[in-house]
């Protein structure tokens, strides 16, 4: 398991640099390496853990190194960060081999410092260093949680301190692997056969009636079914979102913010295949990849189109059936998919509902009369969300509120995630 220590310290060098995001430097890594399912099983954890632990790992440094974490040099961190990883929450790995092979690792001169640290936290028993709740609730969530202290300050402020700690723990749960059928090719009962026979834990999901679960830990593209189009990755919560868009044969649907693909692509099934499905995004380099994955699926009734969702085009004047505007936003609901957005600080997030709040009054003129308009992120913040809505509506009388839901982690088993779905009356 060596090679796969030494190809996670070089992925978290990368990750923590701010070069990659993890998902990329992971799989580009795996891709080039020779390893076997096993030690692509313990670099995936160790990448994603210790990027998952950050704050949690930094604490227990700082205690048993007894010195500020930034007077440690950045690649040493990491190596610490991978060896307390190990022998606090990797059961299977024993304390000798977790030290042993990060020292192993160590340049020369560091050696023993990176062994004093090691077993200095075997030795205290691998007691973490968690401030006292009471005492200073912020710091608890932060080093507990591992989340940034001003964004536990921000979910504090909005939710209260129990249903913060709630979605915390919540997003630390790593969730399942969650597909949606392609009704076009097969069927939900048909491919939850193909995948247990594979050998696979698979389940249908509890709410959408096209998805299902995979909880066997194995890379997508291996699954039976990826290369025919049999399905493609959706979360659950995308999964309500795009059915409550209605998309119907024959319909004329626009998504405003359409990359990965993934709501394009449902819509399009929706329809099935018929009519068509205008996917457009910002960033023309990016649409190759919903392209791409619409041949895959076999859809043929999408077509790309690069352009700023702000931007108005009189050519599409009350002209579709269906919008969705499924926004930019903070991200601060798929934490447990993408956990640098631990460490991110909600003041970078300020500008973006005004953002949002363009998108979405722009976008409704695309909306024939009668036609819905639906509006979503894959955040829980009320000022994302909700409020958006609200101002939107204020602003814009012709439009009715039909359906507005959050779904939330703890509660639904599902990512973070809001949308709201709107009508504009018939003329």
């Amino acid at each position: 398991m060596g090679e796969a220590r030494k190809i996670a310290w070089t992925v978290l060098n990368k990750c923590m640099a701010m070069e990659q995001f993890s998902n990329i430097a992971l799989d580009t890594a795996i891709k080039r390496s020779s390893l076997d399912s096993a030690e692509r099983g313990l670099l995936t954890a160790l990448v994603y853990g210790v990027i998952e632990k950050r704050l949690t790992l930094d604490a227990c440094i700082e205690t048993y190194a007894q010195r500020s974490i930034k007077e440690i040099a950045p690649d040493v961190r990491n190596l610490l960060r991978m060896g307390l990883y190990q022998m606090a929450f990797l059961e299977r790995v024993p304390d000798h081999a977790a030290v042993n092979e990060t020292v192993s690792m160590a340049q020369k001169w560091v050696k023993g410092f990176v062994n004093a640290v090691l077993r200095a936290f075997a030795r205290e028993g691998k007691r973490i260093p968690i401030p006292d709740k009471d005492e200073d609730p912020i710091g608890y969530l932060s080093v507990n949680y591992s989340f940034l202290p001003s964004l536990c300050e921000k979910f504090v402020a909005v939710f209260g301190m129990q249903r913060t700690e709630e979605l915390l723990a919540a997003f630390g749960k790593q969730p399942p692997l969650t597909l949606r059928v392609n009704l076009l090719k097969t069927t939900r009962e048909e491919l939850l056969l193909r995948l247990r026979a594979q050998g696979l834990a698979a389940e249908p999901t509890p709410m959408s009636p096209v998805g299902i679960l995979v909880t066997s830990k194995i890379p997508v593209t291996t699954l039976s079914g990826f290369e025919e189009g049999l399905f493609f990755v959706q979360d659950e919560a995308s999964q309500l979102c795009t059915q409550a868009v209605g998309a119907e044969p024959g319909m004329h649907v626009l998504d405003t913010c359409a990359c990965p693909g993934s709501k394009s692509f449902a819509m399009a099934m929706d329809m099935q295949n018929t009519g068509s499905v205008t996917a457009c995004d910002l960033h023309a380099n990016k649409l190759s990849l919903v392209q791409s994955g619409a041949e895959r699926l076999g859809i043929s009734n999408l077509q790309i189109c690069a352009r700023d969702a702000r931007e108005e085009n009189s050519e599409w004047h009350k002209a579709f059936d269906r919008v969705l505007c499924d926004v930019p936003c903070s991200g601060f609901g798929v934490f447990a998919k993408k956990p640098e957005l631990r460490y991110k600080d909600p003041l970078q997030s300020e500008r973006l509902p005004v953002i949002q709040g363009d998108i979405l009054r722009n976008s409704a003129g695309y909306v024939k009369p009668g036609g819905r308009l639906v509006y979503s992120t894959c955040t829980i913040l009320p000022e994302e969300n909700w409020w958006n809505v609200e101002q939107f509506l204020q602003e814009n009388t012709e439009f009715d509120l039909i359906e507005q839901r959050t779904l939330y982690p703890d509660t639904d088993g599902t990512d973070g995630f809001f949308f709201a779905v709107l009508e504009r009356r018939a003329e």
